[in-house]
């Protein structure tokens, strides 16, 4: 089976591109390959060469039976998840939550979301 660039399978994922001063060129990423990139001066390239590689390495993944990662934004996820702390942190923002008159959770919700 082959995976052409512009199928969901491909298309769904978490892709990035952004300038590498190191590398002097364009440097694309994707969330659910943390392993993989692509360099290339030009920005548009760059996404295309990583699009390319990702569906070669979903290629392999499906003919040699093993599981191919589901894009993050078809993923399912239940809004919880245990942050552990230091006593003295958790201390400070229970004291921060309590001067705003909330709870714990909504304190820390308000200071994940800000922008």
């Amino acid at each position: 089976m082959s995976i052409v660039l512009d199928t969901p399978e491909v298309r769904h994922y978490s892709y990035a591109v952004a300038w590498s001063a190191e590398d002097q060129e364009y440097a694309a990423t994707v969330a659910e390959f943390p392993s993989l990139s692509w360099l290339d001066a030009d920005q548009d390239a760059a996404l295309t060469g990583l699009r390319g590689l990702v569906a070669d390495v979903v290629d392999d993944l499906v003919a040699s039976g093993e599981d191919v990662p589901t894009p993050f934004g078809e993923r399912r996820f239940s809004g919880e998840f245990r942050l552990r702390t230091t006593p003295d942190v958790h201390r400070g923002l229970t004291i921060a939550a309590a001067r705003q008159g909330v709870s714990l959770n909504r304190y820390v919700n308000s200071l994940l979301t800000r922008d």
